[in-house]
């Protein structure tokens, strides 16, 4: 109850109708209380949950509900990547070593790029291969250069609502990048990233799978706080290699530092190559151990090497113990 205009007397405040949503193959959600009612499951009712099993959308680093961060320096090739891996998803094709496993709805949200730019880039990601989607809305393209006042900022709740309106029955939303989709708040303070962090978390319990574009900082670590990685379950980071010429174009390594859900050999880093209009890929492995086992004989100490050629310590030392355990290490010829 409130008081009416004139002062005199109540009127019943009329509270409008709680929001739902109804994108197509999408769980309803409700708006959400301002104090939520949080049910405790028992042990025994989670064990006997029967949950269902998340596919891969992009075998092996991108599951369905996943969140992964792709990052590099600039000019290292982070969106040429992002539009061929929304390509790949979207026909059910491939790219690099990466292999869709079936036809997927794509979003791109691009902060960025210039439209004309971002046309010819996508012309060429369309002609290198060779496949087409299977039906006319299965990538869509949100860019800031067709929005009247530019996209929203997406640290903010208004920002966030925006975006969701426009959400569709995307799949997979790719955004590049967060320094020009995400303006408010420090990049630095784990704070600021709080409020966007919430909406990736709600997007994942709708089934979307997201996938963020962000720039290197000067350490070449991904730029601002590391708390952005907690809940990702895939982190790829692409570099420069050492004897990289800038005559090359696109050519760089490819490095999982974060892989949930899966190792071994689908983790391993490799490189890649834009060689007249064919993307070529190689192992580093090879390469990486002739690199360490130089820098040992030098006198290097473990951790120095790992620093060195961008390899983690632990790999470092499996690969020394190895050479170790072979027949004439550290003879000369």
């Amino acid at each position: 109850m409130i008081m009416d205009e004139d002062g005199f007397g109540f009127v019943e405040e009329v509270k409008p109708p709680p929001k739902t949503t109804t994108a197509k193959g999408r769980q309803t959600t409700k708006e959400q209380p301002s104090i939520p009612d949080l049910k405790p499951v028992s042990l025994q009712d989670f064990m006997a949950t029967e949950f269902p099993p998340r596919e891969l959308i992009l075998s092996p680093w991108l599951p369905e509900k996943g969140l992964a961060m792709l990052y590099a320096n600039r000019g290292v090739g982070k969106t040429w990547v992002g539009l061929n891996i929304a390509w790949a998803i979207a026909t059910g094709g491939s790219f690099l070593k990466w292999q869709a496993t079936k036809p997927r709805k794509v979003l791109i949200v691009d902060g960025e790029m210039p439209a004309n730019v971002l046309q010819q880039r996508l012309a060429g990601v369309i002609e290198a291969h060779g496949r087409i989607p299977p039906s006319q809305d299965a990538v869509k393209i949100i860019a800031n250069d067709l929005e009247e006042f530019g996209i929203p900022d997406l640290a903010t709740p208004d920002g966030q609502a925006a975006l969701d309106k426009a959400l569709g029955d995307a799949d997979v939303i790719i955004l590049d990048n967060l320094s020009t989709l995400l303006r408010s708040g420090r990049e630095n303070e784990s704070e600021s990233w709080g409020v966007f962090q919430g909406w990736l978390l709600a997007k994942r319990r709708q089934g979307r799978a997201i996938l963020m574009i962000h720039h290197a900082g000067k350490g070449g670590q991904q730029r601002g706080t590391s708390k952005r990685e907690d809940v990702l379950d895939t982190v790829v980071n692409l570099k420069r290699p050492s004897d990289y010429e800038a005559t090359e174009g696109a050519r760089f390594e490819v490095h999982f530092e974060k892989s949930r859900g899966f190792s071994g050999d689908s983790a391993e880093s490799f490189e890649a190559a834009l060689v007249e209009g064919v993307w070529i890929v190689k192992s580093l492995s090879d390469e990486k151990e002739i690199q360490v086992l130089k820098l040992k004989a030098e006198g290097l100490k473990q951790r120095e090497i790992a620093q060195e050629v961008g390899l983690s310590l632990s790999k470092v030392n499996r690969i020394i113990k190895k050479a170790e355990e072979g027949p004439g290490y550290g003879l000369k010829p």
